[in-house]
């Protein structure tokens, strides 16, 4: 958190915000005046905004822009999707691998404007510690984030998951950073079983903290409830008690508008990300407009909130959704926010969170979070993004090759 209390504007509307102690001192429509020692940063002909939040992603999946082959043979549905590319490349993540994807995919979030990630994080090969790895890079670069390990059985069984849900518990208890925030996690539910999903329920209740999982993103999670027994994915998760008041579900596209409004009459967060749902071909999720408590993410996607958003109103569109529905999505991610971190995020405010993004013509000129100027004149101030960048694609390089090794193992 920044010490030194920072001055924007007066931008294209008059107003002037002073931050201090990482949340907004004060908000006026005209001059403020500002304490001694207080660092000014021009805002004319600009426009203070909100940070946009990214309420569901794959931060290890940050290097994938940078050339990631595609597989050999291309696959026929979702399934196939995730066994030959995203779980592939989170089984080949190392260390080294997962800190240029974190730093990278962190860095090119704030100079889009974004300034919280809520993230969904797997590395089979690497799990204990990981979550340190990610919460360091955000820390370093100064972007707000909320950190999981999805715990699976689908390489290692039931120790596989052991391990998973005990790296939730190791970050969450020994976390010390102020922008970061852990909470219990779950892979997708088809990949995990009962005893799984009841020890994840058990942790989330002895933390106090909510779950985050995917659920009915394919009809492959639907079909896999239906043969253990339930009605569905979210009825199992529910069954087994894994979802506290404030859980994520991401993607949500096979539920019904039933099992909807059952989810937020439960307080249960629904996430959409309209890039990932077209590029996987599974479907727009039309019952989601049934739930108050739905917000936007990119799934892995870069954290370009616009992008999402046009994608959104266009498949919408194309799809009949209610226009109201599908703009309250757009603004609800910062509810989220608020709730995962005690702080309101929109609209600026005194009190709030001092995560701010002045935009120029649509460019983001400045921004940012807990009252620290991280993105200054369109260039970011924390790190060097051109560092950044060039360990990027070196480690893109060994990342692709570890998944051709993969591969190879597969066919041998």
């Amino acid at each position: 958190m920044s010490t030194e209390p920072l001055h924007l504007g007066p931008d294209a509307e008059g107003r002037e915000l002073l931050a201090a102690d990482g949340t907004i001192a004060a908000l006026a429509d005209g001059p403020l005046v500002a304490p001694a020692g207080s660092r000014h940063v021009d805002c004319a002909d600009s426009l203070m905004r909100p940070g946009a939040i990214n309420a569901h992603t794959h931060i290890y999946s940050g290097l994938a822009p940078l050339g990631m082959p595609p597989p050999a043979e291309p696959p026929k549905n979702f399934v196939q999707i995730l066994e030959t590319v995203w779980w592939r490349l989170d089984r080949a993540l190392d260390e080294a691998a997962l800190r240029a994807a974190a730093r990278y995919y962190a860095a090119e979030s704030l100079r889009a404007g974004t300034t919280t990630l809520v993230d969904h994080h797997e590395s089979p090969s690497f799990i204990e510690g990981s979550l340190d790895v990610l919460a360091d890079a955000c820390d370093e670069l100064g972007i707000r984030a909320v950190l999981c390990f999805g715990a699976t059985e689908r390489n290692g069984g039931r120790e596989e998951a052991r391990r998973g849900l005990a790296e939730c518990r190791r970050f969450i208890e020994s976390n010390r950073r102020p922008l970061v925030r852990g909470i219990v996690s779950l892979h997708a539910s088809f990949t995990v079983s009962d005893a799984t999903v009841r020890e994840a329920g058990e942790l989330c209740r002895e933390l106090g903290c909510p779950l985050h999982v995917h659920v009915a993103e394919d009809e492959a999670d639907v079909r896999d409830a239906e043969h253990r027994g339930y009605a569905g994915p979210l009825e199992r998760l529910l069954d087994l008690d894994a979802l506290p008041a404030g859980s994520i579900m991401a993607h949500g596209v096979f539920l019904n508008a039933e099992q909807v409004r059952r989810a937020a009459d439960a307080g249960i967060w629904l996430v959409q990300n309209p890039r990932s749902n077209r590029g996987n071909a599974v479907g727009y999720p039309s019952a989601l407009a049934a739930s108050p408590l739905v917000a936007l993410g990119t799934d892995g996607y870069p954290a370009r909130l616009e992008d999402e958003v046009a994608v959104l109103r266009q498949v919408a569109r194309e799809n009949g959704d209610a226009p109201v529905a599908v703009e309250r999505r757009i603004a609800d991610g910062h509810r989220l926010a608020a709730e995962l971190f005690g702080l309101e995020f929109s609209p600026l405010a005194a009190g709030g969170a001092a995560d701010v993004v002045v935009l120029e013509s649509g460019r983001v000129r400045h921004v940012t979070v807990g009252g620290r100027l991280i993105v200054e004149n369109g260039s970011l101030v924390t790190a060097d993004q051109g560092e950044i960048r060039a360990e990027a694609q070196i480690q893109a390089a060994r990342l692709w090759q570890r998944m051709d090794n993969l591969a190879m193992q597969v066919e041998t």
